[in-house]
């Protein structure tokens, strides 16, 4: 003996029944780990590895026969990649005679497209819906989807969770009393007025006119930021031009210097960070969703969604109700 302590297994955990496994794709282990670790419980044993053409490889180490599985995998980018390993995975669990499966999506890639623009376009979130149906998961568990009737393009059940509660708690202690909660476009509007009664706060609302599939332009505010501190609130950062445009928007309007940026998803992609390195801009504030976010950045914040997701697969679990979550 090495004197060492072994450490949780599923089997003696005392929180979690034994039926019960979760698996981590390639998209985000440390968040599935952070959230098994939340249950008292270790990941599933599997081999994720690509073959020398670049197919997907999936091994289940362990067998899930008659159990309940979870697979936590944000289809962040490469968003294809994690969605072919996510099919990959629910495959493998349906074809090894798992009872139930839940794929547990931080961060919902596709939803942007919810809608055709034109009569030659697919609708991708509709597609990810039928394709995850296909292979056999019965339940989807997501953060905050960027389009709420998502939801409806499934015919199973769908638990949309939200960060603005937890992400909440933290601002409070960041944002001046009396803050402007404002929404960068008319879809976080919404979003918007829950962060505000949480944190005691008004709302103001940016209008914007889309001029390139990267590029926005604010035509109007509505609501007084004059003299006040302002918290922007969106679902995502994706390449920052939106938020871009609504800083310079609430300074032109007379806002104090003092802006907070708070969202769900930190997708930030190439050239987001020098949109939103401004003066007045003292906080990015993101959950842990997407992995990967610049560790040389000194005002951004990352505050874990894992103790949100485990609390809600724990209920499911045990077949509560995800009303007392928040």
């Amino acid at each position: 003996m090495d004197g060492t302590e072994p450490g949780p297994s599923r089997e003696e955990s005392p929180h979690v029944p034994k039926e019960f496994v979760i698996f981590a794709g390639t998209a985000n282990p440390e968040l599935a780990a952070a959230i098994a670790a939340d249950l008292g419980m270790l990941l599933g044993a599997c081999a994720i590895d690509r073959f020398p053409d670049g197919e997907t490889s999936i091994q289940l180490q362990e067998s899930v026969r008659r159990k309940e599985v979870f697979l936590v995998q944000s289809l962040s980018p490469p968003a294809n990649e994690h969605f072919v390993e996510l099919l990959a995975l629910a495959d493998a669990c349906r074809r090894a005679a798992a009872a139930r499966i839940t794929a547990v999506v931080p961060y919902m890639g596709y939803a942007r497209s919810d809608k055709r623009h034109g009569r030659r376009e697919p609708i991708m979130g509709r597609m990810v819906a039928d394709v995850l149906e296909a292979v056999g998961v019965h339940h989807v568990v997501t953060v905050d989807l960027h389009a709420p009737q998502i939801e409806g393009f499934f015919r199973i059940p769908v638990d949309s969770l939200t960060a603005v509660p937890h992400l909440s708690i933290y601002l409070r202690e960041e944002t001046s009393p009396g803050v402007v909660v404002v929404a960068p476009d008319a879809g976080a509007f919404r979003m918007a007025t829950e962060y505000a009664h949480r944190l005691n706060g008004t709302v103001a609302v940016l209008h914007k006119r889309r001029k390139s599939g990267t590029g926005t332009q604010v035509t109007h505010l509505v609501g007084d930021v004059a003299g006040r501190a302002c918290l922007i609130v969106d679902d995502m950062i994706s390449t920052g031009g939106t938020l871009a445009s609504a800083i310079e928007a609430l300074l032109t309007a007379g806002a104090r210097p003092e802006l907070t940026i708070a969202a769900t998803h930190g997708l930030l992609l190439a050239g987001a960070r020098q949109k939103l390195i401004h003066e007045a801009v003292r906080k990015v504030v993101i959950t842990d969703t997407i992995a990967g976010g610049p560790k040389d950045w000194p005002r951004l914040q990352s505050i874990s969604i894992a103790p949100v997701i485990a609390g809600a697969l724990k209920r499911l679990v045990e077949h509560r109700s995800l009303g007392d979550l928040y």
